[in-house]
């Protein structure tokens, strides 16, 4: 007859779940706690939802691409109403149009745009301030100096003579707003790369002969990734609401095209008409994307966040 210590074997057991943990990598950790934080997967769930969406939503009746007037007699109060049978599920618009279709567009739009601008304004602020960070000296001096002038001017200001001189356009806009909200990336980047840059790895590179450019590239920015991640997705919900904020003054998406700011525009307009559907189906899908963003951007600065492994 064989005897088990349990003690030993509870101990081994412990030091092997021990060891399991310790061994998995950053990345596998970090995707690890995510998955806890209920709140960020089910808004990650929700924006796959609202993509889904704006990608084949306009599939789902048969007013499909259709932003003509209807010729539907009557008062819109009346006629206008959403109706599943008419196959009009929001409802029309001010001009008759069909508002579930102009809702599958804005929102395609505004997320066209917030994604777009963030991603410009992370691509731009990442290398501008991963060099001023690296090279140091009067370089990062004459480098930051520049963001602190530029950061000193209104952002509205600034998108709405580019939109006025420029054109009033959707590329204009996916310029403008990235263009301008990248300053902020810049300063993180910088700080983070000043931290980075005299570790060993770095030191390595620098006594093999490798090019400045080069180790910024592969050295300093794929350690960054983590910080650019969450703050890409922090900084969507902001692209979202200049854009929507542009709109809604008239200066952003022009006819026929929209977005959910402008959709959410014509619907306060009309709220003293009895059509209050107009505001309510744009403005639950604004503020369902924006909480999204802002729970799946804090729920992965928690899983990204070595202090809190």
């Amino acid at each position: 007859m064989t005897f088990v210590d349990k003690d030993a074997a509870e101990e081994r057991q412990g030091h092997a779940g021990h060891d399991q943990i310790a061994g998995r990598s950053l990345w596998a950790d970090a995707r690890h706690r995510f998955f806890q934080n209920k709140a960020a997967v089910v808004s990650m769930v929700v924006l796959l939802l609202i993509l889904l969406f704006a990608l084949f939503g306009g599939y789902l009746n048969e007013h499909n691409g259709q932003f003509i007037d209807f010729t539907i007699g009557g008062n819109l109060r009346e006629v206008g109403k959403p109706s599943i049978e008419n196959g009009h599920y929001f409802g029309l618009d001010q001009d008759k149009r069909d508002l579930y279709s102009r809702t599958v567009q804005g929102t395609r739009i505004s997320l066209l745009v917030g994604v777009l601008g963030a991603l410009v304004a992370v691509v731009v602020g990442t290398l501008y301030g991963a060099i001023a960070g690296y090279v140091g000296g009067k370089t990062d001096s004459i480098m930051m100096r520049a963001v602190d002038i530029l950061m000193s001017i209104p952002f509205m200001f600034v998108l709405i003579i580019l939109l006025v001189i420029f054109g009033r356009s959707i590329g204009m806009l996916f310029v403008g707003i990235g263009l301008i909200s990248w300053l902020d990336m810049s300063r993180i980047a910088r700080g983070q790369t000043l931290s980075i840059k005299n570790k060993e790895f770095v030191e390595a590179a620098i006594a093999t002969g490798v090019a400045p450019m080069t180790i910024i590239l592969r050295h300093i920015v794929p350690n960054l990734l983590g910080l650019v991640i969450v703050y890409a997705t922090l900084l969507v919900p902001g692209m979202i609401l200049a854009e929507s904020f542009i709109s809604f003054l008239g200066l952003g998406v022009q006819e026929p095209n929209t977005s959910l700011g402008a959709l959410i525009n014509f619907g306060a307009q009309n709220m003293a008409y009895g059509t209050l559907w107009m505001l309510y189906f744009p403005l639950a899908f604004f503020v369902l994307i924006l909480t999204a963003f802002y729970f799946v951007g804090d729920g992965l600065r928690d899983a990204l966040d070595p202090k809190d492994r």
